[in-house]
């Protein structure tokens, strides 16, 4: 008696997977399909396609000073963000791992960051760095505008941002460390290793997974940050907090530059993409599971 089913065509499957591709086409793939069209193209203020110019807008914003600056503060705002962020959730995660009183109520202000609006905690932070009435420059016996000199703005919106990415970055991480071994940990101390040894031969290791899939999330969330840059700078003082994100929305719903703004998205996408793909390579040779 032969007991192989035959695989066929089975319309079942497909009605299944039919719900969720429609939504992937009506709010993903037709947008990108559109952005693709709309920045080989000027359009008017209604963001209509007028004249075609094929690849002048990305000529034009390759030229730019302004856009060039765009992607230095980008990523300069991206490695503070992602290090900071990460450095967070990772110290929180290995003070967390151990039981003590009062351990549920530290894991909780950790974790909580991810639960605050962007625009809410911006604004909290705007009152606290206010030159005149702010408790930073209070605490530290300073009188700097913080967010409208350059020499800081970009630092304090990607210190603000690490913060807020940290708390998800936290459970990552918790969720990590309570899937290594506890025994790996007893037999070095048997052989005589102490907390930093530990902490770099033992637990970096056994987090490198979750570590890579953290890096790929910050990375992405940073290049996406908006909410905090509108709030604090506007993009200012000068350029020195024009995100890519920021210069977009600017170009298009400002300048009403609709085809330099869809360029400038293909660019971010393709850049995201890249970087994405660089770390999935290399972690196939330095992350062990």
């Amino acid at each position: 008696m032969n007991t192989k089913k035959k695989k066929g065509f089975s319309l079942g499957a497909y009605c299944y997977v039919l719900p969720a591709m429609l939504v992937f086409a009506v709010f993903l793939f037709y947008p990108f399909v559109k952005t693709i069209y709309l920045s080989l193209y000027k359009t008017n203020k209604m963001g209509e396609a007028k004249l075609f110019v094929g690849m002048g807008n990305y000529i034009d914003l390759l030229t730019s000073a302004s856009f060039r600056n765009s992607l230095i503060v980008t990523a300069i705002f991206v490695v503070i963000v992602v290090a900071g962020g990460m450095m967070l959730g990772l110290l929180g995660a290995v003070l967390c791992n151990r039981a003590f009183p009062g351990i549920r109520i530290f894991s909780t202000a950790y974790a909580l960051p991810m639960a605050i609006a962007s625009s809410s905690a911006a604004l909290i932070f705007k009152i606290m760095l206010h030159p005149s009435i702010g408790i930073v420059n209070k605490l530290l016996h300073l009188n700097i505008n913080w967010i409208n000199d350059p020499k800081y703005a970009l630092v304090c919106v990607a210190i603000l941002t690490a913060w807020l990415n940290s708390g998800i970055n936290f459970l990552y991480f918790s969720a990590g460390l309570s899937n290594i071994d506890e025994s790996i940990y007893e037999r070095a101390s048997v052989d005589g290793a102490n907390a930093v040894q530990k902490f770099f031969r033992l637990t970096l290791p056994g987090l490198s997974p979750i570590m890579f899939y953290t890096l790929v999330v910050n990375i992405i969330q940073a290049f996406q940050s908006f909410g905090q840059v509108k709030i604090l700078t506007k993009g200012g003082p000068g350029e020195s907090t024009n995100l890519i994100v920021y210069s977009i929305y600017r170009d298009a719903f400002f300048n009403y530059r609709f085809g330099s703004a869809a360029a400038e998205s293909v660019i971010l996408f393709l850049i995201i993409l890249v970087l994405t793909l660089l770390m999935f390579k290399a972690e196939k040779k330095g992350v062990s599971y």
